[in-house]
């Protein structure tokens, strides 16, 4: 009996033990399947995170680098030749404001003074930006249009031009510059200096005798360097702007650009048959101080003539007066252009110079009437002929001419893309030394605050 008990008591703990492995199963079973979804849910979530770093590292390293920030005649300039042409831009300002820097002996204030311009632009991340990103559009402009009229820069003319840079010309001579035939002053004599030169009805035929204009002195005679000294002072500049991130091909673009500009802008001129002469003028000036003077300048011609007061004053001016400002001076301008004398002496004095009658006097024309400082002119026209333009008026005009073509392509062919505005490079970063001021002068001690001198 008591064995029967014991079997029956087995077989209920069997029984519960049975239900209890059962029940622990089902709960393993239960926990193993929630890991599982947990684990999947956390490895779909890591995925989803994976693919969304993927999507920002693509989007920012590859993507938005390779966005137009513009668009000239469908040629894209990305984001990514913008960003690295702004950084070249700074290191070149930075490189500019640390030699002068140098040369002046670390006077801040001086670079403050006359590099202010650089300093403003470093400053201000988004104008910097603006004004690379007009420059490289104009750029694009100037590639194209060389490119559709056969223009082909080598890396050969590149390294060429790098080396006219440095006065290195391979081991030879630079190409030698005509020698401009400079006018002599007219020397300073109480006897009138008659006028030579006839008024000449504008032609179109260039004048077989017609000489330069007077020019300031000729440079002096480039020295050219060693493949040593060629190869030290490039390493050198070389070495500045790699200190800054910039690589030696983004200094060659540069330089290949303005080779397109140059000779872009001869065919510009033979397409547009820009005129190499023009009608140009000669006069004799008197400058006054003050209407008065002027008044009484041209009372002292009238009752002798222009052409000896004027070599009076050229030969005896009077002394300043008790400010150091000159009473009046006397002058000759040779063979300038309307713009020129525009440019100089303001719209009067040009008009003046192309329609008063040869030889004769004007009245008194103020200089600059809207200053407090204004002179006052009497010319007399000496002469007007056609004449080849000089050096300077010929590449204005030829400036003048690149700029309105280079406007007209951007009115029809442009499109600008805001998104370079918040990814202008700020680096390299101007050293804050320059935006220090200035170390002021030490303030002058009053004289009652000095020691009294004691007498031995």
């Amino acid at each position: 009996m008591a064995k029967k008990e014991i079997k029956v008591k087995n077989s209920e703990v069997t029984e519960a033990e049975r239900r209890q492995s059962r029940k622990e199963l089902l709960r393993a079973r239960k926990q193993q399947r929630q890991l599982r979804q947990v684990r999947i849910g956390a490895a779909i979530v890591a995925l989803i995170l994976v693919l969304v770093l993927i999507v920002a590292v693509v989007n920012e390293l590859i993507i938005t680098p390779n966005r137009a920030v513009a668009t000239v005649n469908e040629q894209a300039i990305s984001l990514r030749a913008f960003q690295e042409r702004v950084r070249f831009e700074r290191a070149q300002r930075i490189i500019s404001l640390e030699n002068q820097l140098e040369a002046f002996q670390g006077d801040v204030g001086i670079i403050q003074q006359f590099a202010g311009q650089a300093i403003i632009e470093l400053q201000d991340a988004e104008g910097l930006g603006q004004a690379v990103l007009n420059r490289m559009i104009d750029e694009e402009i100037v590639r194209q249009a060389a490119v559709e009229r056969g223009i082909v820069v080598t890396d050969e003319d590149v390294t060429a031009e790098i080396g006219s840079f440095f006065n290195y010309f391979d081991g030879g001579l630079p190409t030698p510059q005509p020698t401009a035939t400079q006018t002599p002053a007219p020397t300073p004599s109480l006897t009138p200096i008659p006028a030579i030169i006839t008024d000449t009805l504008p032609t179109a035929t260039v004048l077989p005798t017609a000489t330069l204009g007077p020019t300031s002195t000729p440079l002096p005679t480039q020295t050219p360097v060693s493949q040593t000294a060629f190869d030290e002072q490039y390493g050198e500049l070389l070495a500045d702007l790699g200190a800054y991130g910039v690589k030696e091909q983004a200094y060659r673009e540069a330089i290949r650009i303005r080779i397109y500009a140059q000779r872009l802008l001869e065919v510009l001129a033979e397409e547009a048959d820009l005129p190499e002469t023009s009608l140009q003028a000669s006069l004799f000036l008197l400058s006054y101080a003050s209407a008065e003077a002027a008044q009484a300048g041209l009372a002292d011609i009238q009752a002798s003539d222009y052409l000896t007061v004027w070599n009076t004053v050229r030969s005896n001016p009077p002394a300043p007066d008790e400010e150091g400002v000159q009473l009046v001076t006397a002058s000759e301008i040779l063979w300038r252009t309307q713009e020129e004398f525009t440019a100089n002496f303001g719209e009067q004095v040009a008009q003046t110079a192309f329609t008063l009658p040869l030889n004769r006097p004007s009245a008194p024309l103020a200089l600059d009437p809207t200053t407090d400082e204004t002179r006052y002119l009497i010319v007399q026209v000496s002469g007007r002929e056609i004449r080849p333009l000089s050096a300077g008026a010929l590449q204005a005009n030829q400036q003048q001419l690149l700029a309105g073509f280079i406007e007209q392509r951007v009115a029809t062919g442009v499109v600008i893309n805001d998104v370079w505005r918040s990814r202008v490079p700020v680096v390299p970063v101007l050293d804050a030394k320059f935006l220090a001021p200035p170390t002021p002068a030490p303030a002058a001690i009053p004289d009652d605050l000095l020691p009294a001198t004691i007498t031995p």
